[in-house]
This record gives C-alpha cells, sequence and structure tokens, in this order.
C-alpha cells in the first residue's frame, strides 16, 4: 500500500521560508517520478513542481519557479519541498503525489500571512 506522509508546514510571514517533506513507503521511491501539488482555499489543485527518480529532471510551475526548490533522497525514501520567499498566494494545502497511481498523502498546510 502507498503512504505519504507530508510534514514541514505552518504559519509564516511574507518572504519567508519553509521546508516540506514527504516520507514515502509501500512502493519503490528510488524509482518513481515524484511530485508535490497544493490546493489553495477554494480553488482546485495545482502541480507545483515534479523531479524525475534520479533527480536530474526538474519541472516547476511558472508561478513559483525561482522561489520553489525540489529534491529527494532516495535512500530515505524522502521528496521535499523548499519554499523561499514565500507570498499570501502561496497559502494552501501541500501534498506530495505518486502521480504513477494518483495517491498522495494527507498534506500539510501552509499559511503565509503578516
Amino acid at each position: 500500500e502507498v503512504q505519504l506522509v507530508e510534514s514541514g508546514g505552518g504559519l509564516v510571514q511574507p518572504g519567508g521560508s519553509l521546508t516540506l517533506s514527504c516520507v514515502a513507503s509501500g512502493f519503490s521511491f528510488g524509482d518513481a517520478f515524484m511530485r508535490w501539488v497544493r490546493q489553495p482555499p477554494g480553488k482546485d489543485l495545482e502541480s507545483v513542481a515534479s523531479i524525475s527518480a534520479d533527480s536530474r529532471s526538474t519541472g516547476y510551475a511558472y508561478f513559483v519557479k525561482g522561489r520553489f526548490s525540489i529534491s529527494r533522497d532516495n535512500a530515505k525514501s524522502t521528496l521535499y519541498l523548499q519554499l523561499n520567499n514565500l507570498k499570501t498566494e502561496d497559502t494552501a494545502m501541500y501534498y506530495c503525489m505518486l502521480p504513477d497511481d494518483n495517491s498522495r498523502g494527507q498534506g500539510t498546510q501552509v499559511t503565509v500571512s503578516s
């Protein structure tokens, strides 16, 4: 059974930073393309960043490019998302996702507010 457990969210002021983590189990994490997605209040789910199994290829949504950084540690079966220069519009529930079977975790809330 695929399990994805996100952590690291919280309340931060505009311009602040957070690091999100996602611990994966139940599948071959080291072989899996992974993605971070988010759902702002009252809006649809949107893709934020993606990373290939070997970390050689990453992709970002235009609205986070240059501010967020996705990475992974296959030895620890953990996916990361570094969030810098946060804006109020980054407020959302953040999920890590295994696109191959559309699984995602319970999410971690990021709230950006002064």
